[in-house]
């Protein structure tokens, strides 16, 4: 039974996340279901990312099983035709060793969350980035998300939904750049946990309105507590871009 590794690109908009739910249209269930309509197989592709709904990839990598050997050029095509007007797409696709898998094989991880600061609200960029119609400070932004970095317990920037065993984890890098009109953190670590980067994100902005000091931010972290961290922000600003291996 042949495996296949495949890289995937979506907007997350129209989709209740990446995991197959009962409550709508996941992108699992519709890469699996346009499998389906090429080969008549039913299989589980398994996605590096568990991504929420409203958040979108660059760079999500995949895996399946088929009981048929196809070639990756073959799959991909037919995959991304097969999906029809849906915003996702195959990028690329090969075969991969019997034992590799998207989620635990993973080494790291890259998220980009955008933030429009500026008055007018987007029209061409609606639905990918958090628009911030006051001024922040990026500098004390970026000062506030270097007190994140390293290995920590970051109870107070997860939602009290994770299920994750641990909230220990390490940020190997959280940046924020003012770039034009708007914002940018760059987060890697080797795994998040759930809505970290979205809470991340609204705390740091809260820093860059003047609500938070850098300092506060140390101290929400060493709380370890959910209600010591700033709001959750809204998802569509965040892209999973890159999982290595």
């Amino acid at each position: 039974m042949p495996r296949y590794r495949i890289l995937v690109e979506y907007d997350g908009g129209p989709f209740v996340g990446w995991q197959a739910q009962a409550n709508g249209p996941s992108v699992q269930s519709a890469l699996e279901e346009a499998v389906f309509r090429f080969c008549g197989e039913r299989i589980r592709v398994q996605g590096a990312g568990r991504t929420d709904a409203g958040v979108h990839a660059g760079g999500q990598v995949a895996h399946l099983d088929l009981e048929s050997t196809r070639r990756p050029a073959v799959l991909r095509d037919a995959v991304n035709h097969h999906l029809g007007p849906l915003p996702v797409s195959v990028l690329a696709a090969e075969e991969a060793a019997p034992d590799f898998h998207a989620r635990f094989s993973a080494v790291g991880r890259a998220y980009r969350f955008r933030i429009l600061n500026r008055r007018a609200p987007p029209a061409l960029d609606r639905g990918r980035v958090w628009h911030v119609g006051t001024p922040l400070d990026a500098g004390a932004m970026d000062e506030a998300a270097r007190r994140l970095l390293g290995r920590h317990d970051f109870s107070s920037f997860r939602s009290s939904e994770c299920q994750a065993s641990s909230p220990l984890r390490t940020l190997d890098r959280l940046d924020v750049r003012r770039e034009g009109e708007e914002i940018v953190l760059y987060a890697e670590a080797r795994s998040f946990l759930h809505h970290q980067m979205r809470i991340i994100a609204g705390t740091l902005r809260e820093v860059g309105a003047g609500k938070r000091t850098p300092d506060d931010v140390s101290a929400a972290l060493e709380a370890a507590s959910r209600p010591a961290a700033g709001p959750t922000a809204p998802p569509h600003g965040l892209c999973l871009t890159r999982v290595w291996y």
